[in-house]
């Protein structure tokens, strides 16, 4: 409401309208969802008696595939909003995907608070500001910039990653290269994939009922076809069905309010709607939760009345049916007759081929990462090379650097003409539903690979029997993949068939068939009432006439060989019927039950640290310098270049830090070597070991680790970006450099803290719900070996400084501080005995959090 207020000079009543509008959405929503619950669980009960008779998967599926993992943990620098800066941020992305933002890696590892949780459900992942740009200016048309007006954001490198919501915040981050803004790219798009996908299918009653809910909603609203926002959990799509309607009123009343210039105004615009949707989320949230529990207290009488009457129940809907159907179907056939059915063989094949190629390419990749590893062992020894290549293969569906290849298979769908006429708003919800379809058909081939093998280990007798085996379980595994992934594609194919002309069909016959829907009311007796609806019914009828149509094309498709589908006629029963005895779902722990490594990780970092999936993000042609903030750069208790924020100063800032590093590195020496991401140690020869990462659940305190490598390094923070900043080259020693340190992302006022190597002093605040996070651990985490002379230490690193400036008189050690934002740094651990433990948030400081 602070943030309305100002812009609209009426705060007050906008916040009231705000909530006033989204109670009446979520009211009309109750309604559509009680009506959709009775249907859904009649519908679940009746599944339950009847049984499946689809065909049986051939894989076995893995319940829990990334238990005590993260996919990937690294360095990136994001853009401020409150003072215009950009700042190191150490990234952890857990296995549920969520988006963790430290202040460094030492915060990390001493499980600190973290500064920002985001769920990226709903988001965009942009690759240049210029697509940023264009997004933003259609959010609240008449305020593009002129040109030569600075623009909202101004990135310091080629590489940023913006992260776009027509709703909520928008983060922006960068990276020094190419092939970083690639694979940080590639794990952003995982992460939104997986949290775009968020109603839980396990739930047959809750998931149906709020899915149909939403689209009974909108068709009420007359908004029919595939809606774009249905992403994330139910209680952020609720929040998208309120927004799309309240901000098209929300920016008439306010966009013409907006003072200043254009970049101004739309920061504010951007503000005013993620206060709106925060506000909105919390009273939907609330609201959704009573309702859910109010429907689930419910539910055991309505189950009793179920499978009482189920019969009855049974006759009641198909004599409705019936009555129905003789009204809609003769009008039904004519329109798919002369508006769908010409259409249906191009829809398909547009389908069909991205999404087969794309399933090709797993195939293909799994082959290969399996053949590779099996020369691999070949060459380098038997079952001890085994147990660490098998570690990282059960991980390969998880790996969005490895699986991006298949992915931009899909990226290759186009509708193009179709779109139009069929009311398609956007063929990302089809992209991303086949994606998350490849995702789990590679983990299925990949987890039955492992229990095969697994089950072939104590068979065999050296290493050309296991190379052998290898081979064999391979090309079992692949013809199994080849049927289910045809079964796969088939059903994805009718399903996307379906959501495709079913709304246009709707929509269709709405001014002839929906007006006279009422009189059916009566042919329901009134006991039945919650499970069987005239408009579920209806619809029901409508989707009867298009689906002989439907599966006549896919069957007909079946028959193309370029396509690799099976006929409906091959089906393979209990073709390996050992296999789904094997204990469908239970993990298999390679390291502990075959590992025999000379170099064993200790158990208790065992337990400390979670195995990472994708190894550190570096580029082929040379190492990256990355260091820790600018107040390295900076002597001893001096104040930080007095440069306005956001002004073009910055860049040329950012520039003569490094140049300054650079000459302080020449006249320095011949430093050690250093691994990527400017960790010290030197490199190992042959394979290496991976260092692991721990996980971090947005909202819970998790497991630390250190992120890693090919090499086995450890990351530490990267360097300052800098405008137009290159790729080094060659394999030349890069002297450490530095970022800037602007204040952190909290409200102004507030104090950050900074992990430092000492606990903060006494007295320090703990923000409420953190008070159980330690701020570091005595012992029980790796140090890097001392750094060459003249080589920059990341502040608050537990290292002696060598080439540190001379302190001031008085003084033992220096007291580095930051003028701008107030915050003091905590001496080196050498210089002073460590203090009690605590916490180095301020008490006003909290943890941002996405929802």
């Amino acid at each position: 409401m602070r943030i309305l207020a100002p812009a609209a000079g009426s705060g007050l009543c906008q916040a009231l309208f705000c909530l006033e509008k989204t109670g009446k959405v979520l009211g009309e929503f109750a309604r559509c969802y009680k009506e959709q619950y009775g249907v859904a669980l009649f519908n679940s009960v009746r599944y339950e008696i009847e049984g499946n008779g689809g065909p049986q998967a051939q894989l076995l599926h893995r319940k829990v595939p990334l238990e005590d993992h993260v996919i990937y943990s690294g360095n990136l620098f994001q853009y401020i909003e409150e003072n215009k800066k950009w700042r190191n941020r150490f990234c952890v992305v857990p296995h549920n995907y969520g988006l963790v933002l430290y202040e460094n890696k030492l915060a990390y590892e001493r499980e600190l608070p973290p500064r920002v949780l985001i769920n990226s459900a709903g988001y965009k992942v942009l690759t240049s500001v210029e697509q940023y740009l264009e997004l933003v200016s259609s959010s609240l048309p008449g305020m593009a910039p002129k040109s030569g007006n600075a623009a909202i954001i101004k990135c310091p490198t080629d590489f940023p990653l913006i992260l776009w919501h027509p709703y909520a915040r928008h983060y922006y981050f960068c990276v020094m290269t190419g092939k970083e803004q690639e694979k940080w790219g590639a794990v952003f798009q995982d992460c939104v994939r997986h949290c775009n996908n968020g109603i839980s299918e396990d739930s047959k009653v809750e998931a149906p009922a709020f899915t149909d809910a939403v689209r009974m909603y909108r068709q009420s609203k007359e908004q029919y076809g595939t809606w774009d926002m249905l992403c994330g959990n139910q209680s952020q799509i609720l929040s998208n069905l309120v927004m799309e309607e309240l901000l098209p009123e929300l920016r008439s009343a306010i966009g013409p309010r907006l003072k200043g210039k254009a970049p101004e105004r739309q920061r504010a615009w951007i503000q005013i709607s993620d206060a709106v949707y925060r506000m909105v989320y919390e009273q939907t949230q609330a609201q959704y939760d009573a309702l859910v529990a109010k429907c689930e207290a419910e539910r055991p009488q309505l189950e009793s009345t179920i499978r009482t009457d189920m019969d009855q129940i049974i006759t009641s809907k198909e004599h409705l049916c019936s009555k129905i159907r003789a009204f809609v179907l003769p009008k039904a056939e004519i329109c798919v007759r002369n508006h769908v059915q010409p259409y249906i063989s191009s829809i398909l094949e547009a389908l069909m081929t991205p999404t087969s190629q794309g399933f090709a390419e797993v195939r293909e990749v799994f082959f290969k990462e399996v053949t590779d590893m099996n020369m691999n062992i070949v060459n380098e020894g038997g079952l001890e090379k085994l147990v660490e290549y098998m570690e990282k293969l059960s991980h390969l569906a998880f790996h969005p650097v490895k699986m991006q290849s298949c992915y931009e298979k899909m990226e290759q769908l186009k509708l193009e003409g179709l779109q139009q006429r069929f009311d398609v708003s956007s063929t990302s919800v089809f992209k991303q539903r086949a994606q998350i379809h490849m995702r789990q058909q590679m983990d299925d081939a990949v987890y039955t690979f492992e229990t095969l093998l697994h089950q072939e280990l104590g068979k065999l007798q050296g290493k050309d029997d296991l190379c052998k085996s290898i081979q064999r379980i391979l090309e079992r595994v692949l013809k199994k993949y080849d049927y289910d992934s045809s079964t796969v594609r088939k059903k994805f194919f009718r399903e996307a068939l379906l959501q495709i002309t079913i709304p246009f069909l709707l929509k269709k016959l709405a001014p002839t068939c929906k007006g006279e829907l009422a009189k059916f009311q009566e042919l329901i007796f009134e006991d039945f009432a919650s499970f069987i609806l005239v408009e579920n019914t209806y619809e029901e009828v409508v989707l009867q006439s298009v689906m002989k149509d439907i599966m006549q094309a896919v069957k007909e498709a079946a028959v193309q060989r370029k396509h690799n589908l099976y006929r409906d006629s091959m089906v393979m029963h209990n073709s390996d019927p050992n296999l789904h005895l094997l204990g469908e779902g239970i993990p298999i722990d390679w390291a502990e039950e075959h590992g025999g490594q000379p170099e064993a990780e200790p158990a208790a970092d065992k337990r400390r640290r979670a195995k990472q999936v994708v190894s550190v993000i570096q580029d082929d042609e040379g190492a990256l310098p990355y260091e820790a903030g600018a107040e390295g750069l900076l002597p001893p208790s001096s104040p930080e270049p007095a440069v306005p924020p956001g002004s073009p100063g910055e860049v040329a800032e950012i520039r003569e830090l490094l140049a300054e590093e650079g000459m302080e590195e020449a006249a320095g020496g011949q430093a050690e070597e250093r691994l990527t991401n400017g960790t010290h140690g030197r490199r190992q020869s042959g394979a290496t070991e991976e260092v692991v990462a721990a996980g971090a659940v947005p909202g819970d305190s998790p497991p630390r680790g250190a992120g890693s490598d090919g090499d086995g390094a450890r990351r530490d923070a990267p360097v300052a970006p800098a405008s137009g900043a290159g790729e080094p080259s060659g394999d030349k020693e890069h002297p450490p450099t530095a970022s800037p340190a602007p204040p952190a992302e909290i409200p102004a006022g507030d104090k950050e803290h900074q992990a430092t190597a000492a606990s903060p002093t006494p007295g320090a605040g703990v923000p409420a719900g953190d008070k159980g996070h330690p701020t570091g651990h005595p012992t029980g985490h790796p140090t890097a070996p001392p750094p060459a002379p003249g080589a920059e230490i990341p502040s608050g690193a537990e290292e002696h400084h060598p080439t540190a400036p001379p302190a001031p008189a008085g003084t033992d050690c220096p007291q580095p501080s930051d003028k701008e934002t107030g915050e003091e740094v905590a001496p080196p651990a050498a210089c002073s005995p460590p203090e009690p433990a605590g916490t180095t948030e301020s008490v006003v400081e909290g943890v941002q959090t996405e929802f």
